[in-house]
């Protein structure tokens, strides 16, 4: 049993289900007589809705209803919150325009909810969608980012003049004035952080329930987490928890996109609410792309003082971010608090000050995905490094080794305001360096121009902030028989959390993994959760499990002791058995349970803890990539792949294996392939499906040489760091570094993402 235990590279249990079609996902729950819905999106990027005549689409075949915005107001509907607010730097609060869940009186980007049609069927519903008769006229829309604050740009809110949400600062802007007034030299760069797609395997899905008897409303949703959604839709319907239930089951996967309340949600449960019966609504892959929360869009100007001794005497950086049409759930926390504070990176930097600009734009809400601002914030500082690496003249490693944090000065408190508890950036590094082989770069370089080929070597060096602020809870009940029930409200969108905490339970306790069952996602059985995101589910889920199991331990040893006839302080429990202390005499953790369950074999224990994370935990590492580009065509190709991680303990290190690849993978897609573009005069998506917005496909990532160094957390009571956004922090920055080196003879000293075959094919020409 052991075997399965924590450290163990064991295979996911649920893989079994998953892969024969056992799974249950949120598209797979049948509701008797449910009715479907379709939603009507605007197909204007800004205009004024003057009017939606819904008479003969609630007229035609199959339709039930037809919902809009003064439906859901005339019943006191409320909008959609900005959860996340900052304050600018003047001390003003940042500026939070009302989301109805319908647009009301005004569309403010193409895909913006304006109507819900109820049917029999789905195609009833999508047909009835063409008999809307809307009228809108069209205003001049803003796509751009840094665009978005010119003085003649339109105005997406009346309440926000220069499209400004919010313009915040951190860090000490004296103490880098002066530090850049002594420097030796200064580096600049601009860049651009591109609009990506989220693109999970499964669309969203939704299905709104009614029970009249209990008065409960009931979502079924494919989510990152139920608890939050909940406590959105209770203050939106006037209802109390006991009122809402959400419920989430497999879930294909949500790169923090699926977290947010969409508009969608209320929508369903109000039509549910007025018809008496179960709605659903199945969101089409291009429907997707005009209603997802998209990813990045940062425009940065960054610049780093160094002294004569090529130390880092300070980073000054501005960025334009933006939130969209909408300010999302968390949309505005993610370019400020979530990802600036993490600017310096691994570098002993003595001083930072950075300020960002939120804009509005006639474009998709924007929040996080896969690493929410720590990969904008390390695409920043590691490409600056690498430049300025490239103008002192050293190599890039050794500029990294001279300023990085040292392991003797851990704990380390940052200029960017967090406290490293431990790393050894250096250490990894070189073994990043010596498996990937960088003493034979010339010979490969060589051997590929006469190939006709420019291949080049890039490096960064990653951290991330993972598990802090919210805490986490997880309940254990056992049944006479021995059944362990684990509830804990984290949700899995494909992670792999089902093996991991079954791992926790029988290292903690020594059953059978086949004894364990673990519920998540559904806010009736699970009374508490803050969901997944941010690579806590098991450095803060996990470390409320053991406390959970400890507590199981303790009060099972108290039972044990009746048992088996003996003091409390003679039992001694290990590897499953409760045994009196220098016998033979003992008895299983199922036979203690089977004793004091009972008679009916129900539940015999039920420990519940919660944890507060006391910090956050700072998984780190290296990446090293080799690229080659197509001197005719400009192709780029990934050839080699090298990453050395330390994320502390690890549970799995096959399922950390596996979110590394798939970080990595998402990070190359961002590198090279995935750009999200509006047309800037018309605020048309020309990106909307997979035919023009590119994927990246197996054949375009390399095998890749993962490592792993872990040097346990100091902060988290099981050692562990997290690991489930790493890949796609390290990868952009490597990949574009590789790019840069292998242009070098060109005098290209920067290539924005992504780096297409037109773009640097234009560049070697």
């Amino acid at each position: 049993m052991m075997k399965f235990g924590i450290g163990q590279a064991v295979p996911r249990t649920e893989d079994g289900r998953l892969v024969t079609g056992g799974g249950r996902f949120t598209d797979d729950i049948t509701l008797p007589n449910a009715a479907y819905a379709a939603v009507l999106r605007s197909v204007h990027a800004h205009g004024a809705l003057t009017t939606i005549d819904t008479a003969a689409a609630a007229a035609a075949p199959g339709v039930l209803a037809v919902f809009t915005s003064e439906d859901l107001d005339r019943d006191g509907i409320g909008t959609l919150k900005a959860i996340a607010k900052v304050t600018s730097r003047d001390g003003s609060p940042m500026i939070t325009p009302p989301r109805p869940a319908l647009a009301r009186n005004t569309v403010r980007h193409v895909g913006d909810p304006i109507a819900v049609v109820v049917a029999e069927s789905h195609e009833a519903a999508r047909d009835a969608l063409e008999l809307i008769e809307v009228s809108i006229d069209d205003r001049p829309a803003v796509t751009d980012t840094a665009g978005a604050l010119a003085a003649d740009a339109p105005q997406v809110w009346p309440q926000a003049p220069g499209n400004l949400c919010f313009d915040w600062e951190r860090g000490d802007a004296g103490a880098v004035d002066r530090a850049f007034a002594k420097a030796d030299r200064v580096v600049r760069l601009d860049l651009i952080n591109n609009r990506v797609v989220a693109n999970s395997m499964e669309p969203r899905v939704a299905i709104a329930d009614y029970d009249p008897a209990a008065d409960v409303l009931t979502l079924y949703v494919s989510s990152q987490g139920v608890h939050g959604l909940r406590g959105q839709l209770c203050t939106m319907f006037g209802r109390s928890p006991e009122q809402m239930r959400v419920v989430t089951p497999d879930v294909g996967g949500g790169f923090g996109m699926k977290i947010f309340m969409y508009p969608e949600y209320p929508s369903l449960l109000y039509a549910a609410l007025k018809l008496g019966r179960p709605v659903r609504w199945s969101a089409e892959r291009t429907e997707g792309f005009i209603s997802d929360d998209h990813g990045r869009d940062h425009v940065t100007h960054a610049e780093l003082a160094l002294d004569t001794t090529h130390r880092f005497l300070g980073l000054r950086v501005s960025t334009i971010a933006n939130l969209g049409a909408y300010l999302s759930n968390f949309g505005a926390f993610i370019p400020t608090d979530a990802g600036s504070g993490m600017l310096p990176g691994v570098y002993d930097m003595p001083s930072l000050h950075v300020r960002v600009r939120g804009v509005f734009t006639n474009t998709v809400p924007v929040d996080a995905y896969r690493g929410a601002g720590r990969p904008e914030a390390a695409y920043v500082i590691e490409r600056l490094v690498d430049m300025a690496a490239r103008e002192i003249g050293i190599a890039p490693a050794d500029l990294r080794r001279l300023n990085y944090i040292a392991p003797d000065q851990m704990p380390y408190d940052t200029a960017g305001g967090k406290t490293y508890d431990s790393g050894e950036f250096g250490r990894l590094l070189d073994v990043a360096l010596d498996r990937a082989d960088v003493a034979g770069f010339a010979e490969r370089r060589r051997l590929a121009a006469e190939r006709g080929r420019l291949r080049g070597l890039g490096l960064a060096t990653y951290i991330e902030a993972c598990a802090g602020g919210a805490p986490e809870e997880a309940t254990l009940e056992v049944t006479g028989n021995g059944r362990i029930t684990l509830l804990i409200g984290t949700q899995s969108n494909g992670q792999g959390h089902e093996t991991a905490y079954k791992q926790i339970i029988v290292d903690r306790l020594g059953v059978d993994p086949d004894q364990i069952e673990v519920i998540q996602g559904d806010s009736a059985r699970v009374t508490f959760g803050k969901g997944t995101g941010g690579s806590r589910s098991g450095p803060v889920g996990g470390a409320a499990l053991a406390d959970s199991a400890d507590k199981l331990i303790a009060t099972a040893t108290i039972q044990a002791a009746d048992v088996l006839e003996a003091a409390v302080a003679d039992i001694v429990f290990a590897e499953g058995r409760f045994t009196i202390a220098g016998t033979d005499r003992s008895a299983s953790f199922t036979e203690v349970a089977r004793a004091v369950a009972p008679a009916d074999g129900g539940l015999a224990f039920r420990e519940s803890a919660q944890w507060q994370p006391p910090a956050g935990t700072y998984p780190n590492g290296t990446h090293v990539c080799e690229v080659e580009i197509d001197r005719e065509t400009g192709v780029p190709e990934i050839v080699k792949y090298t990453v050395v991680d330390d994320f502390g303990a690890m549970i799995n290190p096959l399922l950390v294996a596996g979110q590394v690849h798939g970080g990595i993978g998402q990070g190359i897609g961002q590198a090279l392939f995935e750009h999200c573009l509006y047309d800037p005069d018309s605020g048309q998506l020309i990106t909307g499906a997979f035919t023009d917005y590119c994927m990246p496909r197996a054949d375009q990532i390399a095998p890749i040489d993962l490592h792993f160094e872990p040097v346990p957390c100091r902060t988290n009571p099981l050692g562990m760091k997290g690991a489930g956004e790493a890949g796609a922090i390290g990868a952009p920055p490597a990949v574009i570094n590789a790019i840069v080196d292998a242009l070098a003879d060109y005098g290209v000293r920067h290539v924005d993402m992504p780096a297409t075959p037109e773009k640097l094919w234009k560049l070697i020409t």
